[in-house]
């Protein structure tokens, strides 16, 4: 979420599928109290959605380490659909 209004665009054509990310609570989010913000090489690249992010959160508040990667790059119009990515919690 966000992708749009994020770094985003400006680094396209460097990220790649398989690249991993960080997912970071940010439980001040103004807008979101459950906010996971996902960074790539320490850019912002935007948020978890809403709809998908408590668990995610509660992991993160729980001190769960939760890791993720990119699963698909998609040159789309539609910003939600251009990064999907997949998060990972150690069994």
């Amino acid at each position: 979420a966000g992708f749009q209004y994020y770094a985003g665009k400006v680094v396209w054509d460097e990220i790649h599928e398989g690249d991993a990310l960080t997912l970071t609570r940010e439980p001040e989010n103004p807008h979101d109290l459950q906010a996971v913000r996902v960074d790539w090489h320490g850019i912002k690249l935007g948020y978890v959605p809403r709809r998908d992010n408590e668990a995610v959160a509660r992991m993160l508040d729980n001190g769960t380490s939760v890791s993720a990667k990119i699963t698909r790059l998609v040159k789309s119009r539609n910003p939600w659909q251009r990064i999907l990515f997949e998060v990972y919690v150690p069994l």
